[in-house]
């Protein structure tokens, strides 16, 4: 549904892609992250003939971004990130005129909106003018005027941005919605919406691609995490025991509790066999072993690995 090939953005002596290429397929929900300034939004404006390439290609549904504008706008529904509404209008005065500038057939316009406004749960405000409106109904609204034209692609720039816990409940719970019936490319700064909604991650960094995979893909590049483990008995004896019986693993305590002492094992790469080693010490010293869990590896853990270092290089230059 999507393909870019090598695309180059130059604003200036500034360079803000350079030569990023990926395909999105039909059908699926793509979370395209990165830190401030990495070129997210340049690509997504790209996409959506909002601004044009310095170099590469990029077609949706076969059309090219620069050479059929205006066949691509016609399939993509886009929602920036700062909301463009005119608040003067009704919900449902502006959702019609939505329809009329994308060139939905007047037979169809009255579908067009039940649907969106089904969808985006605007049922009880349609009568209200925009500005009325609290931040979480102006962003369903945005939405609404994103799929009236029912478009085959979604790009939805930070969708939930500003928005309280409970409008991004509902705001992610539509985008999965969506996610059934369209191609998204979603854009944000919350790492729960991706891990919750995408069926594939994206991370630009400084112009460039530095992960493409699912959300699985992405966490077996990272090294196994440390053990966990809620004991209860000594503590001088549990961590004497650990420096004798588990050498080249740190052992440190992290909370305590009652009774019970909650310790982190540092195992670096190594497996099932430290955990089998430190649940028998604990049994075979008499101690009660209450816990034991490796920590799992997250999506903010990815991020981080492969954005951060590279910030800190940068800073110090």
């Amino acid at each position: 549904m999507i393909e870019v090939e090598r695309l180059e953005k130059w604003y200036g002596f500034a360079q803000a892609l350079k030569g990023i290429s990926f395909r999105v397929a039909t059908g699926e929900v793509i979370g395209f992250l990165g830190p401030n300034g990495a070129g997210k939004s340049t690509t997504m404006k790209i996409l959506t003939g909002f601004l044009l390439p310095t170099s590469g290609r990029a077609t949706v549904d076969g059309f090219d971004v620069v050479e059929d504008s205006l066949a691509v706008r016609r399939r993509i529904g886009y929602l920036p990130e700062s909301t463009p509404l005119y608040g003067e209008m009704r919900v449902d005065e502006y959702l019609r005129f939505c329809t009329e500038i994308r060139g939905v057939p007047a037979s169809r316009c009255k579908a067009a909106i039940a649907r969106a406004v089904e969808l985006c749960g605007l049922e009880r405000v349609l009568g209200k003018d925009i500005v009325e409106l609290s931040k979480g109904f102006r962003q369903r609204v945005g939405l609404a005027q994103a799929i009236v034209h029912e478009p085959p692609v979604l790009i939805l720039d930070e969708p939930t941005s500003g928005l309280d816990p409970n409008q991004i409940v509902e705001v992610r719970k539509l985008v999965q919605r969506l996610g059934a019936e369209h191609t998204v490319i979603l854009s944000t700064h919350y790492l729960q919406e991706v891990e919750k909604s995408c069926s594939r991650v994206i991370i630009v960094h400084q112009g460039r691609i530095v992960a493409d995979g699912t959300q699985q893909e992405l966490l077996a590049t990272q090294p196994s995490g440390a053990l966990r483990a809620r004991v209860r008995g000594p503590e001088a004896a549990v961590l004497a025991r650990c420096a004798e019986l588990l050498p080249g693993c740190a052992v440190a305590v992290a909370e305590r509790t009652g009774d019970a002492v909650e310790y982190r094992v540092d195992v670096g790469s190594a497996g099932a066999p430290v955990e089998q080693a430190f649940a028998r010490l604990v049994v075979e010293n008499g101690f009660d072993l209450l816990l034991l869990e490796r920590e799992r590896a997250t999506l903010e853990d990815v991020f981080r690995a492969l954005t951060l270092g590279s910030e800190k290089e940068v800073a110090r230059a």
